[in-house]
């Protein structure tokens, strides 16, 4: 998959993703930064998506892994 193809499949899935950030954080600041992270890790492993599986599911474990992971951090 070309690097125009990803950017249009994270365009098509922004408004998804960005609900569902919010409805992790329940803050529009802290959305937009879990969005922004989710999306920098998935164009930094992009050759570790797998073409024919679904796009908008592997997006969305990256972005409940983040998730996770911060929350773990700080309740350490």
């Amino acid at each position: 998959m070309s690097t125009v193809e990803f950017y249009n499949k994270i365009d098509k899935i922004t408004g998804s993703l960005n609900s569902f950030a919010y409805n992790l954080t329940k803050s529009s600041d802290d959305a937009q930064d879990l969005f922004q992270e989710t999306a920098f890790r998935a164009l930094t492993n992009k050759e570790k998506f797998r073409p024919g599986t679904n796009f908008k599911a592997w997006m969305f474990t990256i972005m409940k892994n983040i998730f996770i992971n911060n929350y773990r951090k700080k309740v350490k």
